[in-house]
């Protein structure tokens, strides 16, 4: 059986999001620290994660509050990394498969997420990139989704790994928020609502009907800081 599991994270953060999907698709039982990126603990560095970054695991040791974690627990960051430690944990949970060929499926999907998706979206989110380049990453992730079910059939840590920057970026369109021109936000929802993407769009709408994201993402909270974080996005943006 685990030991006790405490996870720090913060709302805001689709790495730190794809850890909690996992903890609750494994239906573990873990405490939950939620940290504020913008005025961290002063002892969160130095006793939990030396690079100040959320998701964090604070694994073993004797139950304590989380703001006061034991040196006897074992420290664990990055969110790939800790995809596979819940994996690990709870073999049971199907979220890493043990057939060989699935599991490198999973690992093949989420280096596509990393190396495709997040960077187009970043450039197109942030730095004016062109929205040909983010929609061209989401056809590589749909031509990687089987005709049904999830990115490698049946759910894993591959669905894990992608759910929250989707969640996320459709905040962003949904609101128009970014560097792109003034109303693409809309424009290009509606590309992704498209036949085009009709196997993506299927794919999203199993993905955020599922239990585990139900419990785990905040769209009002996320909304509300990105509104506030990314309003002027586009006027800062056109000054470089």
């Amino acid at each position: 059986m685990p030991e006790q599991i405490t996870l720090y994270t913060a709302k805001i953060c689709p790495y730190a999001h794809r850890v909690e999907l996992a903890l609750e698709e494994a239906r573990a039982k873990y405490t939950k620290f939620q940290i504020d990126l913008q005025n961290k603990p002063q002892w969160y560095a130095p006793q939990v994660n030396p690079a100040s970054k959320v998701p964090a695991i604070a694994y073993g040791g004797p139950q304590v509050p989380p703001d006061q974690p034991s040196p006897d627990s074992i420290k664990l960051a990055e969110s790939l990394v800790l995809l596979e430690f819940v994996s690990d944990l709870y073999p049971d949970s199907g979220l890493l498969p043990k057939d060989p060929v699935l599991r490198a499926k999973a690992r093949f999907f989420i280096d596509a997420v990393s190396t495709k998706l997040v960077p187009a979206w970043g450039a197109y989110f942030s730095r004016h990139g062109p929205v040909d380049d983010f929609l061209k990453a989401i056809e590589t992730i749909q031509a990687l989704l089987p005709e049904s079910g999830f990115a490698i059939g049946p759910y894993s840590i591959a669905d894990a790994a992608l759910t929250p920057h989707l969640a996320r970026l459709r905040v962003s369109l949904k609101n128009d928020l970014g560097t792109y021109a003034e109303g693409e936000g809309q424009k290009t929802l509606q590309i992704l609502s498209s036949d085009r993407f009709a196997r993506f769009a299927r794919y999203y709408k199993d993905l955020v009907a599922r239990e585990n994201f139900k419990a785990t993402f905040d769209e009002e909270y996320v909304t509300d800081v990105y509104k506030k974080r990314f309003a002027n996005l586009r006027t800062q943006g056109a000054g470089h």
